[in-house]
Order: C-alpha cells, then structure tokens, then sequence
C-alpha cells in the first residue's frame, strides 16, 4: 500500500547481481549500521530509563501518555513496510499511475475509524482489541479473534523480516540469514526491553530515514533525466498516466471503484481494528489526541502514496532515457526498483545506503509494532484472564520474554518464507466462515496460476494476499509475464480483486454470523453492553436541518452507566475488566438493550 498493502514484492533471490553490488561503497554501510545502532540505542534508552520501575502499563500501553504526533507517525510506519516502497514504483512502472487512485480510499478509511472505532475502543479503556469481543459476544469469540491475528501476525513477519534481507544481499552481496538474524536481533531486543513507548519513539525515527530515502531517488532521478516536467512528458507519451477507469467489475485489478471502495475495507482492517493500530491510538493521553493522530495519517499517507509514485514514473523515465541491461530487463518485476535505485545512484556515496536503510525502516517499524502487538494480545487476552494474579514484577517479565520469543519464531518464519515460493492469501461461525471464504479463494488463486503458468500479476488479474486485516499485502513470484483468457468458472471467483478481499470476507462474517444469530435466537434474553454499540444512525439523522428532526420527531438519550456494574463489567489496569465513570456511548431510554434495538435514538411514527 502505500500501508502494508503493495502490488507485488519478491521473495525470490537474483540469479545474477554483480552488476549492482559494486554501487555499495563503505559510506553506505556506516549509513545503513548507523539506522540499526540508532534504532537499538532509542530502545535502550527507554528500556534503562527508570530500569526496575516498569510496569506492564508501560510496556504495553507507555502509559497512555503519548502526544498525537509521535502516534501518528508511528502509525504511518507500521504498515509502511519494505514490500510497499518496493511494490508500489514497480505497479506505476508497469501499469500506470491508476493505482494512485487508492488514495481516495483514505478518506473514508481513517474518517470512519477516527469517529466509530476510536471512541468505542478508548472509552472502554481497552488494552487488546479482542476484548471488545468478549464485551460485546463471549470469551470464546475473543479467544478465536486473538488466535487468528497471531496466527497471521507470524506468517506477515516471516516474510517482511525476510524481504529486506534479500533485497540487500542481492544489492551488496552481504550475507543474507546474517542479516535476517541481525534484523530480526536488533527489532526484538528493542522491542521487549523498551516496550511500546520505545516501539513508537523509533518509529518516528524510521519514518523520517524512509522519507528521506525515497526523496533522494526522486530528485536524483528526476534531475538525471530532465526534470519533473520531463518526467510527466515521458509517461504521458507513453499511456503511463492513467484516467479513471470506472468499469464495475470487481475482477477487473485496478478499477477507480475496486481502489477508492474496495480499499476502504483494506483501511478499515488495518486502520480500524488491527491491533498493532488500536494500541497506539489508546496509547494517547486523551481520546482527543488519539483522534487527531488518525486525521493526521491522512495527509502523511498521501505524501507516501505521491512519493511511490513518483519513484516510478522517475523509473519509466529514466529508462527511456537511458534503457535497461539485459539483466535487469530479464529481473522479477518487483526487483526493478532495486536495480534503479543502485543503478542510479552509483557513484554518490551514502545514497545506496540510504535508500537500503530506508528499506530497512520501513522492515523494522512493521516488525516492532508486530512483536509488541503479539505479545500484548497473549498476555491480555491468553494469560491473565487464567491467572489475574499475577505480580507487576511477574507480567512485565513475562511480557519482554513473549516479545522477544516473537522474535525468534518470526526469524524461523523467514526462513519458512525463503522455501515458500508464493505465500499464503488470503460471532465464532461467521469468523470461521469468513476465514474459510479467504483461504479459499486465497489458495484457489495460488494453486490455479501454479497450475496454468499465470503470472502473478497480469494487468487484470489479481494478486495473492494473506487473509482477513492482513489481506492486502500481496506476494509474487518470479514467474514470466503472459497473456492470458479470461478465466471462466471457479477460476472467474479465483480472479476478484485482491482490493475487495478485506470486503469479502467481512461480508461473509457479518452475513453468516447474523443468519446464526436470528437461527439461534440472538442475545437469547441477555444484556448488551451499550458502551459496546456506536449509534452511527442516530448521529447520521443529527446532520439534519432542526426542522427535519422535528418533523421525524427525533430523540436523543443518555445516561451515566456507572452505578450499572451488570452492564459494563469491572476492567483493571491489568487487563481483567474493570468498571469506568465514562460518560456512555449509547444508553436505551429505559430497560435493558437487546440485539438488533437502537440504544441511543428513538424515531417515533408520524404522519407527514
């Protein structure tokens, strides 16, 4: 994606890279090794910072005393991987600016998650987003929740601890499985000793080395070739800027609806409920400054998408200008940047390092965020609820070694990745149904182009992702392009849009989980916690003119829910629930709120 979602990244090595290696000089090792110091020492700085008075509140949470602008630029990072700033300029290469249309997805994505998600989470003092689950469904809806999200968790790191790793042996020669170790070491030590404060703290810092290095490709390359107008010129002549293309069909890859709507859902799943986001957002001292932090992704995330895209129409243009070698004309598709930037900048020391440390940021960032996530969820959502007696002295202990035991399951997971070729896509039976929709067509996809001899990525066709929020960061292989038939049949649904995946699989959990609930009897007579429902309704009809309201005869009301512990149970600061004086989200106007009833409005009948 521009976050964690990209159209292509390799996982394959180069067969042959001594043309690039000799770009790499040893001011861009000091360069690149600076990124990593750098990066450990903010660790360890907020890990000796006050060394034997952590508490598991720090660790997980910086006890929920950040400011918006460090959450929103860790938020930026954490899906801003080494996939994307690799994938995104080979999409506008190969295909044409129509990817930027993406963009017109961030509105909606960050909109809906700052108004509805944010609230909800942050007034219910939540640690793990999957303790909604359990406020609003049962333990057992929780339990699955936090099963899949660490089950996805594992397989994305594997393959963004691996992928960067690759990229520089195949640039420098350098030994690749010590630098997946050295990656995977430096992320992990950091990350269980600083916690989340330290997580976001070298976030900021990586995000400014990924700007910085996608700059320097933009204004060497540009200048090399004439300018920006010369750029624009070039991909003009050449049908490399794209109109909006509105064909419907959903199969169709890239479409202006499948990009502004279908990545609405993509934002939704990580912008909204993933729990690597959810955490930063109640990391913020207020619920104010956690709501500016998603407004403030929405102009940062443009300037990343603008800047892929510039990097690859700088691409396009410089290799009109000055065509490929043979051996970069013969490379995987996703390795052109690579090849571009080294080929580019050879010849101005530091620059190749830069661009690999940014690379690295954006690997580092999405990793860090990964571990502490994962072991937030185990301890909060697996341990405590067993054994809620645990010591401060015992949990945060407990939390570092889960954070670095993440670690070092995820550096076995890379390995895993580099024998994997293409990599896995992709109430508790609409969760289970919607993830057998996505491995369906996630893996019917994989095996039909294994089978055919597809191209992973043909202009129309789609590519392979992992599931559910993780559905958009997509893979390939170095199989040859080919042009193929329309697929017809099973491969037809095989073909959706990787864009509408995210869409898909919500609908089927939302679809299925209702038809089980009215089949079953829904809340079968039990209390729903209000403070779990956003009236979006209600708030909808208060946009109206007054005098509109009027004639609905529209009411609003709320009351305060604290002296009512059977509604909203006792949360502590441990992550065993306790009772809070927030005002309530959305309370009935008397009794008890039962599914399918709208707690915070009436609209009462009239005659117009």
């Amino acid at each position: 994606m521009s976050v964690g979602m990209t159209p292509s990244a390799s996982l394959s090595p180069a067969s042959d890279t001594s043309t690039v290696k000799s770009a790499f000089s040893l001011v861009d090792y000091v360069v690149f090794i600076l990124l990593l110091v750098l990066s450990l020492a903010i660790g360890l700085y907020h890990a000796f910072r006050g060394w034997g008075k952590h508490t598991i509140g720090q660790l997980q949470m910086a006890d929920r005393q950040m400011s918006c602008l460090p959450v929103a630029l860790s938020l930026l990072a954490t899906f801003q991987s080494a996939v994307a700033i690799l994938g995104v300029p080979s999409e506008i290469y190969r295909f044409g600016t129509q990817y930027w249309f993406l963009g017109c997805s961030y509105f909606l994505g960050l909109l809906i998650p700052a108004h509805i998600f944010i609230p909800i989470f942050y007034r219910l003092h939540l640690t793990s987003a999957y303790e909604y689950l359990e406020l609003r469904f049962n333990k057992t809806v929780r339990v699955c929740g936090t099963m899949t999200f660490i089950f996805q968790m594992v397989i994305y790191m594997g393959v963004v601890l691996y992928a960067p790793s690759l990229a520089l042996n195949a640039v420098t020669g350098f030994d690749l499985w010590l630098s997946v170790l050295t990656l995977g070491i430096v992320c992990a030590l950091y990350t269980a000793l600083g916690g989340l404060k330290a997580v976001i703290w070298t976030d900021v810092f990586q995000t400014l080395v990924m700007f910085l290095g996608q700059l320097a490709v933009i204004i060497v390359g540009s200048a090399k070739v004439g300018g920006l107008g010369r750029v624009w010129d070039l991909a003009s002549q050449h049908g490399r800027i794209s109109g909006i293309e509105l064909d419907p069909d959903p199969f169709v890859r890239h479409t202006f609806w499948t990009l502004a709507f279908g990545g609405v859902f993509m934002m939704l799943s990580l912008y909204g409920v993933n729990q690597a986001q959810v955490q930063r957002y109640l990391s913020s001292r207020t619920e104010k400054a956690a709501i500016l932090s998603c407004y403030s992704v929405f102009p940062c995330q443009q300037v990343v998408l603008c800047m892929g895209c510039l990097i690859g129409l700088v691409m396009f243009a410089y290799y009109k200008e000055y065509p490929m070698s043979t051996q970069q004309a013969e490379a995987a598709p996703d390795q052109f940047v690579l090849y571009f930037v080294m080929d580019l900048l050879n010849g101005l020391p530091g620059l190749p390092g830069l661009f690999v440390a940014c690379l690295f940021s954006g690997s580092l960032s999405t990793i860090s965020s990964a571990f502490n996530s994962l072991a937030t969820v185990t301890m909060e959502d697996l341990i405590r609820p067993w054994f809620p007696h645990f010591s401060e002295v015992r949990a945060t202990m407990l939390s570092r070694i889960l954070a670095f035991g993440y670690g070092l399951l995820c550096l076995g997971m890379a390995y895993i990745s580099s024998q994997m070729g293409p990599v896995l896509q992709g109430a508790i039976v609409g969760l289970l149904a919607g993830l057998i929709m996505a491995f369906w067509i996630g893996i019917g996809s994989i095996v039909t182009r294994m089978g055919s001899g597809m191209a992973p990525l043909p202009f129309n066709g789609s590519s392979s992702s992992l599931p559910s929020n993780l559905s958009t960061v997509t893979m390939t292989t170095l199989m040859p392009s080919t042009i193929l038939s329309r697929p017809t049949g099973l491969q037809r649904l095989y073909s959706l849009s990787y864009l509408w995946y995210s869409a898909h699989n919500s609908t089927t959990v939302i679809v299925v989980g209702l038809i089980v609930s009215l089949l079953t009897g829904g809340m079968r007579g039990r209390t729903l916690n209000p403070r779990t429902i956003y009236p979006v309704l209600p708030r909808l009809l208060a946009l109206l003119p007054v005098s509109c309201q009027k004639r609905l005869h529209c009411r609003s009301y709320s009351q305060d829910l604290s002296e009512d512990t059977t509604v909203f149970p006792e949360k502590m600061n441990n992550g065993v629930l306790k009772g809070r004086r927030d005002e309530a989200l959305a309370v009935p106007e008397e009794g008890p709120v039962h599914q399918g009833s709208s707690p915070t409005f009436i609209l009462q009948e009239t005659s117009l």
